[in-house]
């Protein structure tokens, strides 16, 4: 058994090699291509950021915090109430990505993040009439039409800006309240992943992957990004999904159709969710053909914000098309896609660490062990089917990065482009013995990445 388990942590340990080897050739390729080339439009490929090594007010909090949920996360977690856990899961991931993104400052780390020329904030003032706006905001994403909108508002749907429009509408405007909403709500995706894990694969592996959601190197781009808000609404989606199959539920069926139909007035790129709802559809199989109603009460939540948008005269069909053009209008047609099609990878593994990637080798393997287990309804077959129904859950996300990747559009910036999907492989980190080492190496390549590059998210 002891050399078992030496063979064990050294594939795992090679696997984590191989992912690093993959970041360093990616950085090292990437700065040749771009000093000879110029035209991978990023300062230090891959990532969109530049070298400066800096410190701030998180660079004594950061490390703190990674030592809290190091030393104490694991044995939390399993002892903890579940009602207990989740709040403070939350509190954790928050504190966590709140002390990285104050390593920059709190101006530029937060307060203005949100406010510069490519961002959301830019545009308030043109949505006083909101009916106007959408019915004409397809005539402003092309570059050449007269006022075409900033890169960020012009590559996603309306229902991104309104966000931000409503909270100014509320009283909670400018980029330190656009900061705090999207930390907020991008810490919640930590626990909308674990509520799904639970709901499918048990509450075991759901604890265990509790730590990790909550240290996720990925939280760099969290504060402040837009796409953590968004990420904590796609994974509510599929969570709610998930609570739905399992519990039998009509309403969180509804209430999971009307946030995936949210989720496609937020990006474009959230039709790759169909992967991860296919994937918990086909889990909750069984529990379906017992209550096939609620597909039918999915379908009509789903529906709510196509109705509503395409009746205020947004027409999402017609600005797809749009958006690939002014995508290639921009350093997106410039981009090379030899480069991007693997480099994005590299960024994948940053995000989500390098403990995800012996992760995946063991969701592999607990695939290839049990394939059939992974069909059996949630709740019964023993460990060794929750373990084959996680592997499923995790190789969705996974399947949703690989489509996003080959699409061609996503040339460059998925690190933050990634984390709604990229969240959906830290549950495989469950599988991992001996966590605390695991989660060290998350820590550290975060606080590395925060204090050596300054990122534009």
């Amino acid at each position: 058994m002891p050399g078992v388990i030496r063979s064990c942590l050294r594939r795992d340990l090679a696997a984590a090699s191989v992912a690093a080897l993959l970041v360093l050739v990616a950085v090292l390729v990437g700065h040749y291509v771009q000093n000879t080339q110029h035209n991978l439009s990023v300062r230090w490929a891959p990532f969109v950021a530049t070298w400066n090594p800096h410190v701030g007010p998180g660079t004594a909090a950061a490390p703190l915090v990674a030592a809290a949920v190091i030393a104490y996360g694991p044995p939390l977690a399993d002892r903890l109430p579940w009602r207990g856990l989740l709040p403070g899961l939350w509190a954790a991931a928050m504190a966590w990505i709140w002390s990285l993104a104050l390593i920059d400052g709190w101006w530029r780390g937060i307060a203005v993040k949100l406010t510069t020329r490519y961002e959301y904030l830019q545009v308030i003032d043109r949505f006083d009439d909101i009916p106007a706006t959408l019915r004409t905001f397809n005539d402003h994403i092309l570059i050449g039409t007269p006022d075409n909108w900033p890169p960020h508002i012009a590559g996603h749907p309306p229902g991104a800006t309104l966000t931000f429009v409503l909270l100014d509408r509320i009283g909670l405007g400018g980029g330190a309240w656009a900061g705090a909403f999207v930390i907020t709500a991008g810490a919640s995706a930590a626990v909308a992943v674990a509520v799904a894990v639970r709901a499918l694969s048990g509450e075991r592996l759901a604890r265990r992957a509790a730590p990790f959601l909550a240290l996720v190197p990925g939280a760099v781009w969290m504060g402040t990004s837009a796409d953590a808000y968004f990420a904590g609404a796609a994974c509510w989606a599929v969570a709610l999904l998930a609570l739905a199959v399992t519990r039998r539920s009509p309403w969180w069926a509804s209430a999971s159709g009307l946030l995936f139909g949210w989720c496609l007035y937020l990006s474009y790129g959230f039709t790759l969710l169909a992967l991860l709802g296919g994937g918990v559809l086909l889990l909750g199989r069984r529990r379906l053909r017992e209550r096939p109603l609620l597909l039918v009460h999915l379908v009509a939540g789903l529906a709510v914000a196509p109705v509503a948008f395409t009746l205020l005269g947004f027409a999402w069909w017609e600005a797809y098309p749009l958006l690939v053009e002014r995508y290639h209008q921009g350093v997106g047609g410039t981009r090379p896609y030899w480069y991007w099609v693997w480099a994005n990878l590299a960024l994948a593994v940053v995000i989500t660490g390098l403990a995800t990637a012996p992760g995946l080798r063991r969701t592999g393997a607990a695939l290839r062990a049990e394939p059939r287990r992974a069909l059996t309804a949630p709740g019964t077959g023993g460990e060794d089917a929750a373990a084959a129904r996680l592997a499923v859950l995790v190789a969705a996300g996974l399947l949703a990065i690989v489509a996003a990747d080959l699409s061609g559009m996503s040339k460059a910036e998925t690190e933050r482009i990634w984390l709604p999907f990229a969240m959906w492989l830290l549950p495989a980190c469950a599988f991992l013995p001996r966590p605390r080492g695991w989660l060290a190496a998350q820590a550290v390549l975060a606080l590395l990445v925060n204090h050596l590059l300054l990122t534009s998210w």
